[in-house]
C-alpha cells in the first residue's frame, strides 16, 4: 500500500513525488515517455535552449555597433540540437537522481485509474491511499482541413526535422511567437497567422502591439483577425489557405506549417473506469486540488482552468503534498508570474489592465520607457516599457517588455502578493545602470 501514487513524471509529478518521498511517504511515480514530462523533454527546457542559440547568432551578427567586427559568423543546426539534447539529459539525470535519493519508485508505462485507490499499469495493480493526476497536456488541433500536414511544438525540434527556409505559424500566443521569434533568427522566413485582433491575445494589447513591431524589424510576417480554413501539401512545400479581415480568401506557400493554437490536458483512458470523475476540459478539482473523488488530486495542465505553466504544477504539487500531510500550504497560488521568451522578453503579473476593465475595478497605470534607461540603451534593447497596474494605491498587477523581464518579473510578483503601494516599492534603492532600475522609477512616476 502506497501512501501517494503519482500519473505523470513533468515537473509537478516528480515535485510532488520528492517531496511527499523526502517527509516519509511511501510513494510511486507513474510515466509513459521520458522523466521530466513535456516541459524538459518537448517544451520549455528544449525551446529555450534554442532560444539562448539563436539570440548568440544574432547578436555576433550586429557586433559592429559595439567595435566588435564579426566576418563568416555561421551556425551549425545540428550542434545547436545537439546542445539542446545536452542540456536535457543533464536536467533528466539530475531529476532521476533526486527521485532515487529519496527512495520514489518509477514505474515506466502508461497508467490508468482502476478505483479511487487503485492504478494499472503495464498489466499490473497498484493501490495506494492517494492519487496525484498529473500527466500534463499535449497539443490542441483546430478543425482544419488538412491538418495532419501540420507539425505541432511537440515535433518542431526533432533531429529528423530540418530547419525550413520558411514556415507559416498559426497561432499568436506564447508557443508561436516564441518559435517564430527564434527561427526568424536563425534565418526562416516566418509568418505568423493569430484569428484575434493582436498577437498573445490573452494579454494586454500594447504588450501584442510592441511585440508585432519588433516583429515587422525582423521580416516576420504578422497577420491577425484572420481564420485558417486549409492546408494542403504541395511539391513545393505547403500552402495555407485563410479568410482575412476582410473576409477575402487569402493563401500562404511555404516550407512547413507548425500548429501554435493551444494545449489541452492529456487525459486519454486516464479515468474512463471512474465515471464519477468530473472532467470539463480537464479534470475538476477545488483550490487545493481535490478532484469530486476525495482520495484523487489534480495538478497542473490537467487541471480544469489551470494557468498551463510548469511552475504552477509545482506549487501545486507541493501543496498537495503539504495537505496530504496536515501542513500549511508552501505556496500562495494567488499570484502567478509569467514569462515569454521572444527577444526582448515579455513577463507578466498580477491583473492586466483589460482585467480591470472588465471588473469594473478603478485603477491607474504607470509606465516608464526603456528608452530612458541606461542599461537598455548600452545593450542596444528595442524600445519596450515597464507597466504598473494600480488601484487604491496598491499594486495588483505588473507587465514588462525589456531585456531580461523573466528573471525580474518575481521582484512585481512580490509587490503584487505583498499588496505593497507604489510609493512602498519604490523606496527600494536599484543599482544603476541596470535593467532593474526601470522597477524604482516607475514606481516613482
Amino acid at each position: 500500500m502506497y501512501d501517494l501514487m503519482i500519473i505523470g513524471a513533468g515537473p509537478g509529478g516528480y515535485t510532488a513525488a520528492n517531496k511527499a518521498a523526502a517527509n516519509g511517504m511511501k510513494t510511486v511515480l507513474f510515466e509513459k515517455r521520458d522523466i521530466g514530462g513535456t516541459c524538459l523533454n518537448r517544451g520549455c527546457i528544449p525551446m529555450k535552449s534554442m532560444i539562448a542559440s539563436a539570440n548568440l547568432y544574432e547578436e555576433s551578427k550586429t557586433g559592429g555597433l559595439y567595435g566588435i567586427e564579426c566576418s563568416d559568423v555561421s551556425f551549425s543546426y545540428e550542434a545547436i540540437l545537439k546542445r539542446k539534447d545536452e542540456v536535457i539529459d543533464t536536467l533528466r539525470k539530475g531529476i532521476v537522481t533526486s527521485l532515487e535519493k529519496n527512495k520514489v519508485e518509477i514505474v515506466k508505462g502508461k497508467a490508468v485509474l482502476k478505483d479511487e485507490t487503485h492504478v494499472e499499469c503495464n498489466g499490473e495493480i497498484y493501490e495506494g491511499k492517494n492519487i496525484i493526476i498529473a500527466t500534463g497536456s499535449v497539443p490542441s488541433l483546430p478543425p482544419i482541413e488538412g491538418i495532419e500536414h501540420a507539425i505541432t511544438s511537440d515535433h518542431i525540434l526533432d533531429e529528423n526535422i530540418a530547419l525550413p527556409s520558411s514556415m507559416t505559424i498559426i497561432g499568436g500566443g506564447v508557443i508561436g511567437v516564441e518559435i517564430a521569434d527564434a527561427l526568424s533568427s536563425l534565418g526562416c522566413r516566418i509568418t505568423v497567422i493569430e484569428m484575434f485582433e493582436h498577437l498573445l491575445p490573452n494579454m494586454d494589447r500594447d504588450l501584442g502591439q510592441r511585440l508585432a513591431m519588433f516583429f515587422k524589424k525582423k521580416n516576420i510576417d504578422v497577420i491577425c483577425s484572420a481564420a485558417v480554413s486549409r492546408i494542403e501539401k504541395t511539391e513545393q512545400g505547403k500552402t495555407v489557405t485563410y479568410t482575412d479581415k476582410k473576409g477575402e480568401q487569402q493563401t500562404i506557400e511555404s516550407d512547413e506549417v507548425l500548429i501554435a493554437t493551444g494545449r489541452k490536458a492529456n487525459l486519454e483512458g486516464i479515468a474512463d473506469a471512474l465515471p464519477d470523475l468530473k472532467i470539463e476540459r480537464g479534470v475538476v478539482a477545488d483550490e487545493i486540488g481535490k478532484t469530486s473523488i476525495g482520495s484523487i488530486f489534480v495538478i497542473g495542465d490537467a487541471k480544469s482552468g489551470n494557468i498551463q505553466l510548469a511552475h504552477v504544477a509545482e506549487a501545486q504539487g507541493e501543496n498537495i503534498v503539504d495537505h496530504l500531510l496536515g501542513r500549511p500550504l508552501s505556496n500562495d497560488m494567488s499570484v502567478i508570474p509569467s514569462g515569454i521568451y521572444t527577444k526582448p522578453e515579455i513577463a507578466s503579473v498580477g491583473m492586466l489592465e483589460k482585467q480591470a476593465k472588465e471588473q469594473g475595478i478603478e485603477y491607474q497605470v504607470k509606465k516608464y520607457l526603456t528608452g530612458a534607461n541606461g542599461k537598455s540603451l548600452i545593450e542596444n534593447s528595442d524600445s519596450g516599457f515597464v507597466k504598473l497596474i494600480v488601484s487604491d494605491d496598491v499594486i495588483i498587477g505588473g507587465q514588462m517588455i525589456s531585456l531580461h523581464a523573466t528573471e525580474l518579473i518575481g521582484e512585481l510578483a512580490i509587490a503584487v502578493e505583498k499588496k505593497m503601494s507604489p510609493k512602498q516599492f519604490g523606496m527600494v534603492v536599484h543599482p544603476h545602470p541596470s535593467i532593474s532600475e526601470m522597477l524604482w522609477n516607475v514606481a516613482k512616476e
